[in-house]
């Protein structure tokens, strides 16, 4: 007898076990349950480039902070200087190999980041001079003095930036900077 009210409790914690749960479950695939912190459910977003309140600068796409190295990263030694220029020339050596690979990603990062001023050719007739919308040409990769630099000039150029042109190094990787200057020498120029 003792054991008919145990049982009676035991069978009514198992059917509202069972009630919590199948009432927990939504089947309702229209819609994401429950938003308990709406702030991070809709926040403002803006894009890269677009004014922002949040910040002093009023830009929403924001320098790295002074001092701190991106991971997987090893701080660039020379500066934009034609001292640093002819030293990286002289010093950097591009361990990689010129394999199809190699030079087939050279060819698409050309394509990214270096054919709107250089050119498909590298003969400084890119998209953005031919159409007008950069009035100073940009270098012709195919010149006498670009012929004779070697792949650490293009590779240091691309990294710090010479002239008007901009720096690089932050948005392509050293592997792949040295990939494009390898395309520019073996693919290029011959």
């Amino acid at each position: 007898m003792k054991d008919r009210p145990i049982k009676q409790s035991v069978t009514f914690a198992l059917i509202l076990l069972t009630f919590a749960l199948i009432s927990s479950c939504d089947y309702n695939r229209r819609t994401t349950g429950w938003q308990y912190f709406d702030d991070m459910v809709t926040s403002p977003a803006y894009e890269s480039y677009t004014p922002n309140p949040n910040f002093a600068d009023g830009k929403t796409m924001q320098p790295p902070v002074p001092g701190t190295i991106p991971r997987g990263t090893v701080p660039y030694a020379y500066e934009k200087s034609d001292e640093d220029r002819a030293l990286a020339a002289a010093t950097l050596v591009n361990n990689l190999e010129p394999s199809k690979e190699n030079l087939q990603r050279g060819e698409r990062m050309y394509g990214i980041y270096c054919m709107q001023c250089h050119g498909e050719k590298g003969d400084g007739q890119g998209s953005l001079y031919v159409s007008k919308k950069y009035t100073y040409p940009p270098a012709s990769l195919l010149s006498e003095k670009m012929m004779d630099n070697p792949e650490a000039d293009i590779y240091h150029v691309i990294t710090v930036g010479f002239g008007i042109m901009g720096e690089h190094g932050s948005m392509i990787k050293p592997d792949d900077r040295w990939k494009i200057a390898m395309y520019v020498k073996e693919v290029l120029q011959n």
